[in-house]
């Protein structure tokens, strides 16, 4: 079985639990789903039709190439043993930055007005924007 999963591109063939910092991630052994799943040019054809892209032989070549990578990049991930590891949406906690909201004084209307291009009864005046 492990010869199998090796010839098929398969990551690793069994878990590989880290003992510490800068150990290997720990590797499912169903790593083999995604790997080696390199499209074919009808496939990128496809997805260009699906979004309206035109692309010449060159640029089908191009992207083959890149979308498999990408392809590949997520059957990386998706060997990693998560198990026992809770979700998050960021990976540091985050506490909120702002400052207290603290009323304070601000300009007088003549203030804000002054250094106004244009004013007409007390407020900016603006060209029109709409017609």
């Amino acid at each position: 079985m492990r010869a199998a999963r090796a010839a098929a591109g398969c990551i690793a063939t069994e878990g590989n639990k880290a003992n510490g910092p800068g150990e290997p991630a720990r590797v499912r052994d169903r790593s083999c789903t995604l790997l080696g799943m390199a499209l074919t040019s009808e496939e990128v054809l496809h997805i260009a039709r699906l979004a309206r892209i035109a692309l010449s032989d060159a640029d089908v070549e191009r992207f083959t190439a890149q979308l498999s990578g990408i392809l590949d990049h997520f059957a990386a991930l998706a060997a990693v043993d998560t198990e026992g590891v809770e979700p998050t949406a960021h990976p540091l906690p985050l506490s909120n930055v702002m400052r207290e909201d603290l009323v304070a004084p601000s300009l007088s209307q003549e203030e804000a007005l002054a250094n106004a291009p244009q004013t007409e009864d007390g407020y900016i005046r603006v060209r029109a924007v709409l017609e």
